[in-house]
């Protein structure tokens, strides 16, 4: 038996062992077992150091030594550009609208643009500056010090990096070739040094790989306080990434892999109890998925409760929760909509945004006026309620109030163009099941399939359908004619739409789909009074998910334009071999000039390291299945944890970006690159392992001179170049770098 564990390969870490692993051994309970062993001479000394008592000067002095020089690299001549760099033009003007709490919208989670909202009221900054990409800082603004409150998280990221090579067992020399390597990369160190959301992501990418390595150490003292403070810490970092940017669902996705390895492993431990099993399960539960969901669950909350004015983004709420903003407009509505009434009527679908129309028309189908959904206000949001065609017209100098309720049947006037809202029997662009919704004719030119039937859904504001009311009923409006419903989903148009999202008629009547209900947000009627609607507030959940969709397909919505040419953009085969990087700002002579670039070597060194990783294993599992016997179960173990993993999350990280349709820039590589720089450091650990001392020796000494060599040739890019950039052409290694 215990050859057969000796010869374990890889891939059978992935099957039931049939008897207890060496991972999951309690060597604490076991009588006269002998403490785990050491797989390199450092990691004996270690153990024999701990076992005297004595004191290990280099875990002390060389994390203090790092972490000195990483805040060097990351704070020299911070602010010696005065003008908005980059995207600091989004996440700074983002950070003034937590200083103002007006309501804003992003792309991303909160966390992130909160923590620089702190840094700027931390500053003393008000939020009067705009942020408008290559303007000067004003005086009164002290941008030094957010740019250092960001710089902060990028410089922690090396000790986090010394100390998770460390818990991954890799040798002493190992840990501090990784610890350089994180150090001395070009691109970590210049999108540190600006008000951006990177760092942070980064920062708590490097928390989640520590707290998984440490957790993983600590598998033989299951349910002991230090096995369940790390699951803890885990849990909280996975929230705090992914409240930073969705990227850290990446990182997520390696913990959520290697949890649902380490349960299926004990479930097939014949000797654990059943109970002791669930318990395991339950502490997963709790510390991976309930941890992570209430911090970011609470990032949100705390983003609508500091966001309490009206701004910039309301539009992408529901009606309810942008009607109980400060200073919005919605509360001057009348209550109830009649015949005459102009509107703006709101999708209620997660996501959803405002029914409008255009003058442009379809390219293929009818051809006629575009009805899209929108999702900022605007006046091609307006519609009037007219009588159908088979009721007298309206006539605008009448005191009588014709008032709309549940099945009435109506036609909506597009206040801008004066076409109707109208459907046929012509499929919709996209979604080809469904017919397609456009504005046709005017007030006199129409037909019956110009007519829609309320149907009232709900009503916040009590059981009586029969007037429509303004905010607070959910209606859903039946095609007369055809019996379609109107419906608003998540798919964006092409370009020829603005990439707003696709109006159609759908077949199917669901009454439970959302994306078929409406209601009226903004109102207008000089015959009718005006009401308050505030004491009807929507529910927190239903913000959070409607905020998070919105989202969704907003990013969904940031392709690359044929018509247009980013000559910032990048695509994904570029960034492992560093084929371009990005200039952040304008390559005007009497500009600070920064280009986002990495460090050559540790580029093509750690992109070298996964294939060449990859033949590792695959090398050792031909051997075992041939019958050599190479490695023991805890050498297995180490390749498993330093090597696989970070493996997979460099693939987690890397690979979706090859799918995404979306736009994509060279700094979306970089939560990978920490991965390809793991499996760089534990393949040269493992290379070199049983090499002659001296020659072991030699080659990590020409590593380190190599990488810290090549960054103090490529400092200038991220320190700041001053002057004529031709000065700086003996950096242009590539012709396609543009230095």
């Amino acid at each position: 038996m215990q050859g057969f564990d000796a010869a374990l390969p890889v891939s059978v870490l992935w099957l039931p062992p049939r008897h207890p692993s060496f991972a999951s051994f309690d060597w604490k309970n076991f009588p006269s077992s002998p403490p785990p062993p050491c797989f390199y001479l450092d990691d004996c000394r270690e153990l024999v150091s701990d076992q005297a008592g004595d004191v290990d000067i280099e875990a002390i002095v060389a994390p203090i030594l790092f972490t000195l020089l990483s805040f060097f690299t990351r704070l020299y001549k911070i602010g010696q550009s005065n003008i908005v760099t980059w995207d600091e033009a989004h996440f700074g003007k983002f950070g003034s609208h937590y200083l103002k709490r007006e309501f804003y919208f992003d792309v991303h989670p909160p966390l992130g643009k909160m923590l620089v909202g702190l840094s700027g009221w931390m500053a003393g900054y008000n939020g009067s500056f705009e942020f408008k990409s290559g303007e000067v800082y004003p005086e009164g603004l002290n941008y030094t010090f957010m740019r250092i409150f960001n710089a902060t998280f990028g410089a922690l990221c090396v000790p986090l990096a010394y100390f998770t090579a460390k818990e991954l067992r890799l040798s002493k020399p190992a840990v501090w070739l990784v610890t350089l390597m994180v150090l001395c990369e070009n691109s970590y160190a210049t999108i540190s040094r600006f008000i951006l959301l990177d760092s942070m992501l980064l920062f708590f990418t490097f928390t989640t790989m520590l707290c998984f390595a440490r957790f993983h150490k600590l598998q033989a003292k299951s349910f002991s306080l230090q096995w369940w403070l790390w699951l803890v810490l885990s849990g909280l970092s996975i929230g705090c990434v992914c409240s930073v940017k969705w990227v850290g669902l990446f990182v997520t996705g390696v913990v959520g892999l290697y949890t649902v390895e380490d349960l299926w492993n004990k479930f097939g431990d014949l000797k654990m109890p059943k109970l002791v099993y669930a318990q395991h399960w339950a502490a997963r539960i709790i510390g991976l998925i309930v941890i992570p969901m209430v911090v970011y669950m609470w990032s949100f909350w705390m983003h609508f409760t500091i966001l309490e004015n009206s701004g910039p983004g309301d539009a992408q709420m529901s009606s309810l929760f942008q009607a109980n903003l400060k200073g919005t407009d919605l509360t001057d509505s009348p209550l109830e909509i009649a015949i005459g009434s102009r509107v703006t009527i709101k999708n209620m679908g997660y996501g959803g945004g405002l029914l409008h129309s255009h003058v442009q028309t379809y390219p293929e189908g009818s051809g006629q006026q575009q009805v899209t959904c929108y999702h900022h206000k605007d006046s091609n949001n307006d519609w009037y309620f007219h009588p159908n065609r088979g009721q007298p017209d309206l006539d605008p100098e009448s005191s009588d109030l014709r008032f709309v309720g549940n099945g009435d049947i109506i036609r909506l006037i597009h206040a801008q163009t004066g076409r109707n809202l109208h459907s046929h029997t012509v499929a919709a662009p996209l979604t080809k099941a469904d017919y397609e919704v456009s504005s046709y004719g005017n007030l006199t030119v129409g037909d019956e399939k110009d007519h829609w039937t309320i149907e009232v859904v709900s009503d916040a504001a009590g059981r009586d359908y029969s007037k429509l009311r303004t905010l607070t009923a959910a209606f859903r409006l039946r095609h007369t004619a055809l019996g379609c419903y109107l419906r608003a989903g998540n798919v964006n148009l092409p370009q020829w739409g603005f990439k707003q999202i696709e109006v159609t008629c759908t077949k199917k009547n669901n009454p439970r789909d959302v994306f078929t209900h409406w209601n009226v947000e903004s109102h207008w009627n000089e015959k009718l009074p005006s009401a308050d609607v505030r004491a009807f507030r929507s529910p927190f959940f239903r913000d959070f998910i409607h905020l998070n969709v919105a989202m969704m397909t907003s990013n969904n919505a940031l392709v690359p334009d044929p018509d247009k040419q980013d000559d910032l953009a990048s695509a994904y085969w570029q960034w492992p071999v560093l084929h371009v990087g990005l200039r952040m700002c304008s390559w005007d002579d009497g500009i600070v000039k920064y280009f986002l670039l990495g460090n050559p070597m540790v580029y093509w060194g750690s992109t070298l390291a996964l294939p060449l990783f990859s033949l590792l294993v695959l090398l050792y599992l031909i051997r075992w299945q041939r019958g050599y016997n190479d490695l023991q179960s805890e050498e297995i173990d180490h390749i498993r944890a330093a090597g696989v993993y970070p493996l997979i999350g460099w693939v987690f990280h890397y690979v979706p970006f090859i799918a995404m349709a979306r736009v994509t820039y060279v700094h979306h590589y970089y939560p990978a690159l920490y991965f390809a720089i793991l499996v760089f450091g534990f393949l040269f650990n493992h290379l070199t392992n049983k090499l002659p001392k001296m020659v072991k020796l030699a080659a990590y000494c020409v590593a380190y001179m190599v990488i810290i060599g090549v960054f103090v040739l490529f400092v200038p890019i991220s320190f700041g170049m001053t002057g004529s950039s031709e000065q700086y052409k003996y950096l242009n290694w590539l012709p396609t770098w543009r230095i």
